[in-house]
């Protein structure tokens, strides 16, 4: 469930943000509370908090007092701009290096998209 390859609270905050961007957490929508996730996970509450700390601090989620933290409207756009720009920026530039040595042209990777053979 968990790697090795990152702190646990980040990789929660990471299933926040994949859970929000799937439209399974949606603005206006409570996130289950600290408590909960930490019974469901077998985690350190204080390693939950710190994963909503996270998504509070970027604006994504919002605490209301004696509520619990609700998504924000707009935390979705927000997310696909920023995973956007980081997917392009960390990731692409490897597939491209990759597509190009091997000899990829862009006819090849559509139809393979579209479900066909390279």
């Amino acid at each position: 469930m968990w790697n090795d390859n990152a702190p646990i609270y980040r990789q929660l905050k990471e299933r926040m943000v994949g859970m929000m961007l799937d439209g399974l957490l949606k603005p206006g929508d409570a996130l289950p509370s600290v408590r909960q996730v930490a019974a469901d996970y077998q985690l350190n509450p204080i390693t939950v908090s710190r994963a909503y700390q996270e998504l509070v601090d970027e604006t994504l989620v919002e605490k209301r007092r004696g509520l619990g933290m609700y998504v924000t409207e707009g935390a979705v756009e927000k997310l696909l701009a920023s995973e956007r720009e980081r997917f392009l920026r960390e990731e692409w530039p490897a597939m491209v290096e990759r597509i190009r040595r091997l000899g990829l042209n862009p006819e090849q990777l559509l139809r393979a998209a579209q479900g066909g053979a390279a």
